[in-house]
């Protein structure tokens, strides 16, 4: 079993326990933000607040490779399209998640951004301003 399912399976994280089993240089592709995280300190600190700020956080969500399209109500499902990336280390140097259905993903996003304040760059949650011309 991997690492990082191992840590998902006990339940909610710190980033600390997270940190252990990233690469230093690590990637995050998430639709929650509006870029890809990079290194070991942001990615933590995200996927520490994500188990923390789920409804029932002792539930592990089924990851799967490839993962079916399960349907479990008004939970949020996180999704993975493939397989995590690893390094020759065995920590994990790239993960993609997609989350369905949409109001999960914004229930989530509202959760994350309070719960993150100060600890992530403002920039990664929106776009600029759009000016007018």
């Amino acid at each position: 079993m991997h690492p990082f399912r191992k840590l998902r399976e006990a339940g909610p994280m710190t980033p600390a326990q997270v940190a252990v089993v990233l690469n230093r240089d690590v990637v995050m592709h998430t639709p929650l933000l509006i870029k890809p995280l990079v290194g070991r300190e942001l990615v933590a600190i995200v996927i520490a607040m994500s188990t923390q700020s789920r409804d029932d956080p002792g539930a592990y969500v089924l990851e799967d490779y490839p993962p079916p399209m399960a349907r479990h109500g008004r939970r949020t499902q996180a999704r993975e399209p493939g397989a995590p990336a690893d390094d020759e280390n065995g920590l994990l140097l790239e993960r993609t998640v997609a989350y369905r259905p949409f109001p999960a993903l914004k229930i989530l996003r509202n959760r994350l951004m309070a719960l993150s304040a100060g600890k992530l760059p403002d920039d990664l949650w929106d776009y600029p301003e759009a000016t007018e011309r």
